[in-house]
């Protein structure tokens, strides 16, 4: 009994040293493990107590960056700003397809593939903002083009559908006064009248009005429509009534207009000769009949865009052989006296390998001074005495150029009074633009 007491202390000896080791280990793998796990946790803590900190300077760096492209920005702006443009009317939601100043000068109809026609008021072109009344058109039609249509307040407007072309009139009551106000009331615009299918389903290309003056005319306005197949429709402007038509025979046409006394129609088509009709008037001033009478030749390729000179009394065209020419049309065309090519000038206008480009479009200022002209979103204004250019912007918009109108007359600009030319584009603006000097020649 005795001699078996040392060896069971002995072994409660070796077992509590053995515990103590296992013990001491599992306690240090403990240890170990909540290092482990508490490092990243402090890491983590620290780098959500320092977050704050590096993320201001991250944060300070985003702003200095935001606020350096800012200003690279701004001085990009300022350097792509051209001395001409004098503002931009923005708030369209899609392409601005047409543009078209009413009589008034200072309010300016915009048609947008949004659905929305817009007649802003030009009080000052300088302004920072501008008022302008919207017009909803009708649900399923796209607006391609903008016209004047009657009054002063009147706008037609085509619009393409699966189902084709239509015109829309809009027009404004007289304003009624209220009973209890000493002010009237302007109501909105109203549907006048409505034609569709106006070319069965092709698209209208172009849409211009102009109050006819010439000979017995009474006034009423014309409105010429230009399909993308060969035909041309006449409108009377109040009533929506078809009052002539016309086919180009030309396979297909680019572009129809009618000259500003209302007395000519022409139309640049898929050849390179232009033809003319005359528009005569009964002498009840109604639309008696629509004739052709002449044809425009000389260029040797198809022709892009054609004008009429403020007068009526001459064409200027645009052609895809690099020249402009300038037609005297006041002529005794009953007497088979041919209309005279009165200039001819290059197209100053080339890509990088030298090739003469071609314009798109064409607007003579109505002082009969300046040519403005379009290609792609470059925009150039060329003297009409020289067929030099006076101003080129190479980057007008940020996107092509689908339409432009001068103001029928000076508008405010600050203290003085300037020609506008407006200008829309795919890019969704509108831009206003100075006429510019004729000394830049």
């Amino acid at each position: 009994m005795d001699s078996m007491l040392p060896i069971a202390i002995l072994s409660a000896i070796i077992g509590i040293v053995i515990a103590f080791l296992v013990f001491g280990n599992y306690f240090q793998k403990r240890k170990s493990e909540v290092e482990s796990v508490a490092k990243p946790e402090t890491i983590q803590t620290n780098q959500k107590t320092s977050k704050p900190q590096h993320s201001h300077k991250n944060t300070s760096k985003k702003s200095q960056a935001k606020s350096h492209s800012h200003t690279a920005d701004h001085k990009d702006a300022n350097k792509r700003h051209h001395p001409l443009d004098l503002n931009t009317l923005k708030g369209h939601g899609d392409i601005v397809t047409g543009v078209c100043f009413l009589p008034n000068a200072q309010s300016l109809a915009t048609a947008c593939a949004d659905g929305v026609v817009r007649i802003f008021k030009l009080d000052d072109a300088l302004s920072k903002s501008f008022k302008f009344l919207r017009i909803n058109l009708p649900a399923g039609g796209h607006p391609i083009a903008v016209a004047v249509a009657d009054e002063a307040s009147s706008v037609a407007v085509a619009c393409h559908a699966l189902f084709g072309s239509s015109l829309y009139m809009y027009g404004e009551e007289k304003p009624k006064a209220d009973a209890d106000s000493k002010q009237a009331k302007l109501p909105l615009p109203q549907i006048k009248w409505e034609q569709h299918k106006v070319h069965d389903k092709r698209a209208i290309l172009t849409l211009v009005g102009t109050k006819a003056t010439y000979g017995t005319a009474d006034g009423s306005t014309i409105i010429v429509s230009c399909s993308e197949g060969t035909d041309i429709v006449l409108f009377h402007g109040k009533s929506g009534k078809i009052v002539g038509n016309v086919d180009t025979n030309q396979l297909k046409n680019n572009m129809a207009t009618i000259s500003p006394n209302g007395r000519f129609i022409a139309a640049a088509a898929f050849t390179a000769d232009v033809k003319v009709w005359e528009i005569v008037y009964s002498k009840d001033g109604a639309v008696k009949e629509v004739s052709r009478i002449m044809e425009l030749k000389g260029h040797k390729s198809a022709v892009t865009w054609l004008c009429f000179s403020p007068n009526s009394e001459q064409i200027i065209t645009a052609s895809k052989d690099g020249t402009i020419r300038m037609w005297n049309i006041n002529v005794r065309y009953h007497l088979s006296e041919d209309p005279k090519t009165l200039k001819v000038f290059p197209i100053p206008l080339k890509d990088a390998s030298g090739t003469t480009l071609h314009y798109d479009r064409l607007c003579v200022s109505p002082d009969g001074k300046i040519l403005a002209t379009t290609h792609g979103s470059m925009m150039q204004w060329l003297c009409m005495e020289t067929g030099k250019v006076l101003e080129t912007a190479e980057k007008a918009h940020d996107g092509d150029i689908t339409d432009m109108a001068w103001s029928p007359s000076p508008i405010p600009m600050g203290d003085k009074q300037v020609l506008v030319l407006a200008t829309a584009s795919v890019d969704k603006k509108v831009k206003l633009w100075a006429a510019p000097s004729l000394n830049a020649s």
